[in-house]
Order: structure tokens, then C-alpha cells, then sequence
């Protein structure tokens, strides 16, 4: 991932202010809310076999969420900071009272007619899509433990994306409309998540290079989002390339 500065330094910190408005600023730049595979869902220009291909891939990411945030609570040595974040992982994983976010998916998967069995092995995901998530679980093991939290900032875009993904879905894809469960839970639990995250960076980034590295951090989250799309669109729309032993269209 890139280590490179964002702009001039400046010779004091940034104030909180200026630094929630430059976080900002890296979603409303490169979050992939405006890559063109998503642009094609949401205008209903996606076959099932692409969705099926999307949800598939997805669920690798999916699957490595909770990985991600026990590596980070793992990290701490706050036991405030690690209840508040282990709320993440059941979110994710569930619990013996409740599904969550996992499950939802792979009944998402299932509305697009993929078996479960199939989505859960991850044989067929995109080696682009691996490759990006794998570098998402490096950058929160190996970055400093500030950088780790500021790249899950990108929940704070991803309300107003699952909102407008929600509306897609059921109005050009009405035969996914038993599968959205997922995206429902998300548009309460995204932004509490967000918020928890973000006021942890405003006050723990504290010196100007804390602060860029914060936000170096968010780019990176958004750029490894933003992979896991190029692959996607590079094998299933076009060139529609996908290489041996990926998801292939049936149709």
C-alpha cells in the first residue's frame, strides 16, 4: 500500500475539525461508491451470473471481517476499547442467541442461486479479490495500531451507498428482495461502528504525522475496496477475462 504524504506538511497538528473534513474528503474521492461495477448494479445493468459473481467474491471479504477487527481488539491493551469493538465481531459472527452479518450474506448469495457450499469453500474467488483482502488483514497486523482503526473509516460513507444499493436491488432485481437482510442491519450498525472509530482517530491521532498516517490509512482501505471491484469488473464485465479456476458465467 502506498506510504506517500497526501499534501504539504503543515507545522502544527490539524485541528479535529480539519481532520474529520480531510477523512471525509478521502471517501468522497475514492470510496467505491463510484466504481463503474457498482454504477452498473445500481442502474440495473447487471446480469444474474455478474451478481452471482459479486456475491460470491464478496463473501471472501465477508468472511475475513471478523478475522480483521480480532486482530485489531487483539492489539489493545484497553478493556473499554476491546468490549466497544467486539461488538464488530458479533455483528459479523453471530452469537448462540442470534445470526448476523455472515449468514445474511450467504442467503444473499443464496437468493442469486448459488448454494451455500459453494460460496463458503471460496475455491472460485478472483485471485485480485484474495490478494486485496489479504492486504487489508496485513495493514491491520503490521501498520501502527492508530492506522488499523482509521482504515475501518470507511463505514463512514457506507450508509448513504447501502441505502442507494437497497433501492437498487429491489427495483431492478425484485428476485433478490428475500436476500437483503444484510444491507438492513448495516444501515444501523455502520454508522454506531463509524462514529466509535472516529472519535477513537480524532482523539488518538495527535501530532500531524499521526494524523496523515490516519488518513494514508483510509486511503489504503478505500484503494483495497476499490481492487476487489477491478477484478470483478476486469473478469465478469469487461474484458470478462476471468482466470483459471475463478467463478465463471453461466449464462
Amino acid at each position: 500500500m502506498s506510504s506517500g504524504a497526501l499534501e504539504p506538511a503543515l507545522d502544527r497538528p490539524l485541528t479535529i475539525e480539519e481532520l474529520r473534513a480531510r477523512l471525509r474528503r478521502v471517501g468522497e474521492e475514492r470510496y467505491h461508491h463510484q466504481h463503474p461495477f457498482h454504477l452498473l448494479m445500481h442502474e440495473g445493468k447487471l446480469s444474474r451470473g455478474q451478481l452471482q459473481a459479486w456475491a460470491l467474491n464478496r463473501y471472501y471479504y465477508q468472511s475475513r471481517i471478523p478475522i480483521k477487527d480480532a486482530i485489531i481488539m487483539s492489539r489493545s491493551d484497553d478493556p473499554g476499547f476491546r468490549r466497544a469493538w467486539r461488538k464488530r465481531i458479533v455483528d459479523h459472527d453471530g452469537d448462540a442467541n442470534r445470526e448476523a452479518g455472515i449468514e445474511r450474506w450467504l442467503r444473499l448469495a443464496e437468493a442469486t442461486g448459488l448454494a451455500r457450499e459453494r460460496v463458503i469453500s471460496c475455491n472460485e474467488v478472483l485471485p485480485g479479490v484474495r490478494y486485496a483482502v489479504e492486504a487489508y488483514i496485513e495493514l491491520v497486523k503490521n501498520r501502527s495500531f492508530l492506522e488499523a482503526v482509521a482504515s475501518s473509516l470507511t463505514e463512514l460513507f457506507s450508509r448513504d451507498l447501502i441505502a442507494l444499493r437497497m433501492e437498487a436491488l429491489c427495483r431492478h432485481y425484485p428476485w433478490l428482495s428475500g436476500g437483503l437482510d444484510y444491507f438492513a442491519a448495516r444501515l444501523d450498525q455502520a454508522p454506531a461502528d463509524a462514529e466509535f472509530a472516529l472519535e477513537f482517530v480524532t482523539e488518538h491521532a495527535r501530532t500531524y504525522s499521526d494524523q496523515e498516517n490516519a488518513i494514508l490509512a483510509l486511503r489504503d482501505k478505500c484503494d483495497i475496496l476499490w481492487a476487489q471491484l477491478d477484478a470483478l469488473y476486469y473478469a465478469y464485465v469487461k474484458p470478462g477475462w476471468p482466470p483459471p479456476g475463478a467463478f465463471r458465467l453461466e449464462e
